[in-house]
């Protein structure tokens, strides 16, 4: 069928709220490329939103699938324990950031990562209180909403929020807003709003994912950790984007020299099956009473399987050299464009987690920019993702497995885009 045509019955059979991005219906996919119904080829920039790090069918995660389903497909962990749950468990144990003892809690998706996240850390404290930062997003269930930092689309018509969590705002070099800003509004709340002895954790994208890929300054890191410390608060890395080679590193906080208490992670944990977790202080994973965690899909073996094997790619395949090396690439292209597309108003991220953001020449936000740049690039093949606060971000989460081949000829498509968009919006403002 068409696209138009499945489009249509997606119309008819599929609730409002479960919005897309593109106007293609995926048929088949390998490593960084992605075939439509109609049979056209795109290169895939956006890797289900950093889900497949490890590429689309990576041969080895598809072997290890295959090679689970023979035995059990489920059992519930709960039920039926099974080995590669603890296997795994181990491993991530040890490569999480942290010197110190640690366990794990497997669930199914990085909002049941984050709620999970939460509850051990209110166990552990016996306190309520949770501070999240402005542009943060941290899945759409409920207590996920109430710690996302951004209302629309995730909050508005929902209803009130759960309590006892507050905002702050994130670094942004390129809106003025530095980490001395942001721990000063946390001061200012433990002064106004509420007492630090109420407050159980403080949860931290170290790059921020849909808020616009703002790295988090290693000052704030290490303030947010000196700040736990003295008043008896967990810190929490959602890691669930920035996770598994992605910055250039397995975990986005082994670029800083503090550790978080506990780290959330999801995504590409599994190269595209459904599969997070929780990693933590063992002391304080060790906080809810049994029975108090779990799920009945949470820890699948066929997601485990995934994992194990992600694992192996990541450290066989050197993905987190590569990914530096694809993204110093990627950078490097970028700049060398900023005559032609002066709009294009800042480069960054650490590894493969790139980020460009438009704004007009005064400072102003340009998300019709970073629109028509996602736009073009799709009708000639490439599949780019927008993000940011005033959505004027243009996001690149393209496989680390990415071929040289595809990925010089996707940058000559970004490049073509970038310079057809500001043609389209220079023409349209002279028409003006």
């Amino acid at each position: 069928m068409t696209n138009a045509e499945l489009s249509t019955r997606r119309a008819a059979a599929i609730a409002r709220g479960v919005g897309v991005s593109t106007p293609l219906f995926a048929s088949r996919a390998r490593n960084s490329e992605l075939w439509d119904s109609e049979g056209k080829r795109y290169i895939d920039f956006a890797g289900g939103i950093a889900v497949v790090n490890t590429g689309h069918g990576h041969p080895r995660v598809v072997e290890a699938v295959k090679a689970q389903i023979d035995k059990f497909s489920h059992t519930c962990h709960q039920v039926a324990p099974y080995e590669n749950y603890v296997e795994l468990a181990e491993k991530l144990n040890a490569a999480a950031p942290g010197d110190f003892p640690k366990k794990t809690l497997f669930a199914t998706t990085g909002a049941e990562a984050v709620e999970n996240a939460v509850k051990i850390a209110r166990a552990f404290t016996g306190r309520q209180g949770v501070i999240a930062f402005s542009g943060g997003f941290h899945g759409r269930t409920f207590m996920g909403m109430a710690l996302t930092g951004k209302v629309q689309p995730y909050k508005a018509g929902f209803g009130a929020m759960p309590g006892d969590v507050w905002h702050v705002p994130f670094p942004m070099t390129a809106h003025d807003i530095t980490a001395a800003d942001s721990i000063a509004a946390i001061e200012g709340l433990f002064k106004a709003d509420v007492d630090p002895a109420r407050v159980a954790a403080i949860i931290i994208e170290p790059v921020q994912g849909e808020g616009g890929f703002y790295p988090a300054p290693p000052e704030l890191m290490r303030d947010l950790r000196a700040l736990c410390d003295k008043h008896g608060m967990l810190l929490i890395a959602d890691e669930v984007q920035t996770g598994f080679a992605r910055t250039g590193k397995l975990f986005a906080m082994d670029h800083h020299d503090v550790a978080p208490d506990l780290t959330t992670m999801a995504k590409s944990l599994a190269g595209g099956y459904p599969l997070s977790a929780v990693v933590g202080r063992a002391d304080v994973m060790d906080a809810p009473h049994p029975g108090g965690l779990g799920g009945t899909y949470g820890g699948s073996p066929l997601g485990v399987a995934a994992a194990l094997a992600v694992l192996d790619v990541i450290r066989d395949e050197d993905l987190c050299a590569r990914a530096e090396n694809l993204g110093q690439q990627l950078k490097s292209r970028l700049s060398a464009l900023r005559n032609e597309v002066p709009e294009l108003a800042d480069i960054r991220g650490p590894g493969f987690m790139v980020a460009a953001e438009f704004m007009a020449e005064d400072g102003t936000p340009m998300p019709e920019m970073a629109v028509a740049v996602r736009d073009e690039a799709m009708r000639r093949g490439l599949i780019l993702l927008t993000c940011g606060v005033y959505g004027n971000v243009i996001r690149f989460l393209s496989p680390i497995t990415i071929e040289d081949a595809v990925f010089a000829e996707a940058q000559d498509i970004l490049a073509e885009s970038l310079r057809a968009a500001k043609s389209a919006l220079d023409a349209g403002r002279a028409a003006a």
